[in-house]
């Protein structure tokens, strides 16, 4: 019987992966792994000149769990953090992690209002800030009182968490499993604010085992990072390096512009790349040397990624995971011909994946239809959504609302999305939310946000407003938009493109048709809010 291409591969890696006898909870991974690797550099965060090793991990982390305990918050509470990427943020997150309470990575661009919203909606009973984001905590309207004394941390220190306590043999007193709730994750939803995925240790101990198992397959154990720790991919890009053993390299400030030399100078082994470093680092004879051994290119186009290989002289492949399921997808090394057409790759040690149609019936090979996916340890549900928890879930299946083809190897490609989702450098944006605080304001009576395709960050956010009755361009300008949207929203999901719309195209039920929008109602002129300046004519033809 013949294998379809990566077959032996992918079923090598989850036999490894089952054979794993995974840690009972986060705290017992740490314990371990600073057993086995010592005064070995964990993470590096070069920039701050700091170096953990896994023992400071452990230990530092121990005593800041001791803290918290002596604050009075035990299994179960809820502990907000926001904090950028440095030392602090790792050795929190094992401290929470150790006494089994549940941690809310907070985005550290969010203002007052949006802290309103994620602080109350978790149910924070406390939050570990850094001094300078203080200015946010101030804005939020309605600050619970158990949020009035945060945990203040002040550059790399994190003063009075860590005073005392023991360095070694932490025990909170109670069991910690590996099924109890780790985390509320907020991802951008197609409704409204973000919604916080509920997610257990083993979800991260799972994700954590089954990328660290690619890493080894290409032999690297040198891992470069640039992703933000507040997100589920600065999470478990740490946590991969670590279940190898191996040296986690982190960015605490991304640079392009000096992104291939970091590569060379820290030697390293493996990264995300980002995509618009193909055109910001002009090509140089030396790219063909770096150290890298495999890069993961997400999302970009297979002509890309094959450019990306040869420049590198590295394999680059794409993959697919959300936060509500963690990894779904690994892309071969051995794909074949499969990667001439964008593959994702196929479903993910302990995943099952189908694609549906309308009637929730299973699809034939390569016709469309909704991704959906299940598989041990995935989230446990949307945290008080019971609302999105009955749209989003079909049984054990999770409905990820994106548009796929799976063929009859089992390789999967993303056509399209069911979701209003803009993705803007990564960053995950939901139009509904745009809407939502553009129409705050006493002058629009309607607005549609939606994608527009951009070289540097494949998409941008673009709003087409439709004023109230009465109120004129003149009365409620760009800068006037821009400026409403600056109090309310945080930068990334600003829109950079405006246009005024008389009328929008509709559905029959009356909504808005968003899928229209480009061939019924092009506007004549689009304002760009980055820069004060027109778009008219065929400038206003690539974006559409």
């Amino acid at each position: 019987m013949t294998c379809s291409p990566g077959q032996e591969e992918i079923e090598a890696l989850s036999a490894e992966l089952k054979a794993t006898d995974l840690p009972l909870s986060l705290g017992a991974f740490a314990a371990a792994q600073a057993e086995k690797f010592g005064d070995a550099v964990a993470i590096d965060y070069f920039q701050d000149g700091i170096q953990l090793s896994y023992t400071d991990i452990h230990h530092r982390s121990n005593r800041i769990a001791a803290n918290l305990l002596l604050r009075g918050y035990r299994k179960g509470s809820h502990i907000a953090v926001m904090l950028p990427n440095g030392p602090a943020s790792v050795l929190v997150w094992f401290a929470i992690m150790k006494i089994g309470a549940v941690i809310v990575p907070v985005n550290t661009a969010y203002g007052g209002s949006e802290l309103d919203y994620l602080l109350n909606q978790s149910d924070s009973q406390a939050i570990v800030i850094a001094d300078q984001f203080l200015q946010a905590l101030d804005a939020m309207k309605t600050r619970p009182d158990m949020l009035s004394k945060p945990m203040l941390v002040y550059g790399t220190d994190l003063g009075s968490l860590e005073d005392g306590g023991p360095l070694v043999g932490f025990d909170p007193g109670y069991p910690i499993a590996a099924t109890d709730l780790a985390s509320l994750q907020y991802t951008s939803g197609t409704t409204g604010f973000p919604k916080g995925c509920m997610l257990t240790q083993e979800y991260w101990l799972l994700l954590s085992h089954s990328v660290a198992l690619v890493h080894k397959s290409y032999g690297s154990s040198r891992l470069f990072f640039w992703a933000p720790f507040f997100y589920m991919d600065g999470q478990w890009s740490y946590l991969s390096a670590m279940a190898i053993g191996g040296t986690a390299i982190v960015a605490s400030k991304m640079s392009l512009t000096k992104f291939l030399d970091w590569l060379e100078e820290h030697q390293a082994h493996y990264c995300v790349l980002p995509e618009p470093i193909m055109k910001t680092a002009p090509p140089s004879a030396s790219d063909a040397n770096l150290p890298l051994k495999f890069a993961h290119t997400f999302g970009w186009h297979p002509s890309a990624r094959a450019e990306a290989e040869n420049r590198f002289n590295t394999v680059a492949r794409d993959g697919f995971g959300m936060t509500e399921v963690g990894p779904a997808m690994i892309c071969p090394k051995d794909s074949g011909d499969k990667l001439l057409r964008n593959t994702c790759g196929v479903a993910a040690p302990y995943r099952e994946t189908r694609v549906v149609d309308e009637d929730g019936n299973e699809c034939a090979a390569d016709q469309p239809g909704e991704l959906q996916i299940k598989g041990r340890a995935i989230m446990l549900g949307y945290y008080k959504r019971p609302d999105a928890n009955a749209e989003s879930f079909d049984g054990d299946w999770f409905r990820t609302g994106d548009l796929f083809v799976k063929d009859a190897d089992g390789y999967h490609r993303i056509v399209g999305r069911l979701k209003e989702m803009i993705k803007r450098a990564g960053e995950n944006i939901s139009a509904s939310e745009v809407e939502a605080a553009l129409r705050e304001a006493p002058e629009i009576a309607e607005v549609a946000a939606i994608a527009v395709p951009d070289d540097a960050r494949r998409e941008e956010v673009m709003v087409l407003v439709k004023l109230a009755n009465g109120i004129t361009e003149g009365e409620f300008p760009p800068e006037a938009v821009k400026m409403h949207a600056a109090s309310r929203l945080a930068g990334f999901k600003r829109p950079r493109y405006l246009a005024y719309a008389d009328e929008f195209p509709r559905t029959a039920t009356n909504k808005i048709a968003k899928s229209r929008i480009g061939l019924e109602t092009r506007p004549n002129t689009v304002f760009d809010l980055s820069n004060g300046h027109t778009l008219s004519g065929t400038k206003i033809d690539v974006l559409f």
